[in-house]
């Protein structure tokens, strides 16, 4: 198995003319307001200085069918941009990498158990982790959904 980032494979998806093609707004739209998306395709959405954790719809389609989810342990301290997990899937195998510093509150014991759900619903059911804000002005150096889509249709 071959082991990368989610933005590894997905930029080489992102360079082909056949995913420029396929890979628009209308496919990968990010359309709810309220989250924020790295480079890497990780995105985080907040309430009450909490944020909710996961890859986004285009990683998940880069990556194919994940069949193995590693999640940080609950109580962990993490920083932005630090590797936090893993998703091993079908084609090949990811870091995870959180987009903002805190303590991990939970993880998502039924996407561990059925790593299916990433692929299912990415962003409701298919989430990884959350985590207590420490820096929540790091959020402002985050892609709100335009400017993920623009990143999309620019790689």
């Amino acid at each position: 198995m071959v082991v990368c980032s989610v933005f590894r494979v997905t930029s080489r998806l992102a360079r082909s003319s056949l995913a420029t093609q396929c890979c628009g707004r209308a496919l990968y739209s990010t359309e709810q307001k309220g989250r924020f998306y790295t480079k890497k395709h990780e995105w985080v959405s907040v309430k009450d200085n909490v944020g909710t954790v996961g890859i986004s719809s285009y990683a998940q389609d880069a990556l194919g069918e994940v069949v193995y989810v590693q999640l940080p342990d609950v109580g962990k301290e993490i920083a932005a941009g630090d590797e936090c997990g893993a998703l091993e899937s079908v084609k090949a195998a990811s870091e995870v990498y959180s987009p903002v510093s805190g303590t991990v509150t939970e993880t998502n014991k039924a996407a561990e158990a059925k790593p299916a759900l990433i692929n299912k619903s990415c962003y409701e059911e298919g989430w990884l982790f959350r985590v207590r804000l420490a820096k929540p002005e790091e959020l402002q150096q985050l892609m709100d959904q335009a400017a993920y889509d623009k990143f999309l249709q620019d790689h």
